[in-house]
């Protein structure tokens, strides 16, 4: 069992930064693939970013490529999501998830879940 508890979310202005993270507990963290998702009002949860094991290997959407960068420190049991130059179009849940083994786009494949944070971007 991996809890994972989602933190850093807050209302910014467009153009702002903001960085979210996301601590586990329970078993060995490194054992597991983590992804950031998002669900905004009324739309489907969105895959955003995902990080390896490691961390040696990352994959973006391609809406967030270049302005969001997702890292981890597995001493700290903890996968961060850094977010720059941000749009209205960012205002959502954001989620970090985990799988065993290697990363995916794909929300189902995950199998552990945050509660979520709230991001809000004032145009």
């Amino acid at each position: 069992q991996v809890q994972l508890v989602e933190s850093g979310g807050g209302l910014v202005q467009a153009g702002g930064s903001l960085r979210l993270s996301c601590a586990a507990s329970g078993r060995t963290f490194s054992q597991d693939s983590v992804a950031w998702f998002r669900q905004a009002p009324g739309k489907e949860r969105e895959f955003v970013a995902a990080i390896s094991r490691g961390g040696g290997s990352t994959i973006y959407a391609t809406a967030v490529k270049g302005r969001f960068t997702i890292s981890r420190d597995n001493a700290k049991n903890t996968v961060y999501l850094q977010m720059i130059s941000l749009k209205a179009e960012d205002t959502a849940v954001y989620y970090c998830a985990a799988k065993g083994n290697y990363y995916s786009i794909v929300a189902s494949l995950y199998d552990y879940w945050g509660q979520g944070t709230q991001v809000t971007v004032s145009s």
